[in-house]
Parts: C-alpha cells; structure tokens; sequence
C-alpha cells in the first residue's frame, strides 16, 4: 500500500503529524506532497524541522493567489504527483484548498480519498472553508471524523455508516506527540 499525504498548511502539517508517525512507525510506503500554501520558511519549512518530518517529496509551491488560481495551481501540480507516483490512497486533512484540491484530483484519477476531519458542518456557504469540507466529502471514500455528532451529518447526507471511522481529534493526538518533541528541547 502506498499513501500520499497532501498538506499546505501550518495546521494540517500539526494535525497530520502523528498520522505520518504512524505510517511511518508501520514502515507503510508514503509520499507527502506540500502544496505550499504556507509558503515561507516560517510558515511551513520551520514545521517540519520542529516537528520532526521528513522533507515533502514534493512541493507544489501555490504560494498566495486568489481562491480558484491557489485551486487550479495545486489541482495541476497534485495530478502529476498522482499520475508519477500511483499511490492506493490519498489522505487529505481539515478544509482549506489544498483538501478541495486534493479530494478532486484523486477521484477523478480514481484513487481512493480519505478525509480526516470529514464531516464537519457550519452550514454557511458564504464561507470557503465550508464549500471545501462539502466538495470534499463527495470526494471522499474514507471519512475520519472526530465526533459522533460529525458521523451524524454524514449519515444525514447518505453515507455509509461502513464507510464513516469515529477517530477523534488529531489535534489531541498532536498535542500529545509534540508535547514530547518539546520536552526534548
């Protein structure tokens, strides 16, 4: 099995950082594509180095556009990371662009999509971050929510109840990884 792990930001970098500890613990193949959407050294670079992270196999390098430019940019450069490496799944986290970005490419590609934070629900479609969540969970394959309440809005939407994995917050996860990091310094 082969996953790739798509983050563009400071917080999915966090919240993803003891899935990639897992996987990597499992000696499970992996990729990890960094869409730069945090694209300074501070914002993102810094991450991986106080984290404890491999360097991103590759990154796409979007830096700060508009929504549908940063969208398409990351769109392109995901697809050819997909088309290259050919991994099994492709695990996105939370609701910004590189999640929309993410979960479309792999299910046009037909690449199973796992979404972490999946079903969260504001119901304001005035706000980005919603339209993201949304999209992405018609995308997705694999919904890892942190809630029963979260479960609930998928089974509203007509997901499968197999198909919806009750995980808990990765943030907490995080905290409790990366609290051991810091004890370290």
């Amino acid at each position: 099995m082969k996953i790739a792990f798509i983050i563009g930001t400071r917080p999915e970098i966090i919240k993803m950082s003891p899935l990639i500890d897992e996987v990597d613990k499992r000696g499970i193949d992996y990729i990890l594509i960094h869409t730069g959407q945090h694209y300074d050294h501070e914002m993102s670079q810094q991450f991986f180095l106080d984290l404890e992270l491999k360097e991103p196999d590759y990154n796409i390098g979007v830096g700060s556009d508009s929504h549908g430019k940063q969208t398409a940019v990351m769109m392109e450069g995901i697809e050819e990371v997909l088309l290259s490496e050919k991994p099994d799944i492709v695990l996105v986290q939370g609701d910004t662009n590189a999640v929309l970005a993410g979960a479309l490419v792999a299910a046009k590609l037909h690449i199973a999509v796992g979404h972490v934070e999946a079903g969260l629900r504001s119901y304001d479609k005035t706000m980005p971050e919603e339209i993201n969540r949304m999209v992405a969970d018609v995308c997705t394959n694999l919904f890892f929510v942190p809630t029963e309440e979260t479960a609930i809005n998928l089974l509203f939407e007509g997901i499968s109840p197999e198909d919806i994995f009750i995980t808990g917050n990765t943030v907490v996860d995080a905290c409790h990884r990366n609290l051991k990091i810091a004890s370290k310094s």
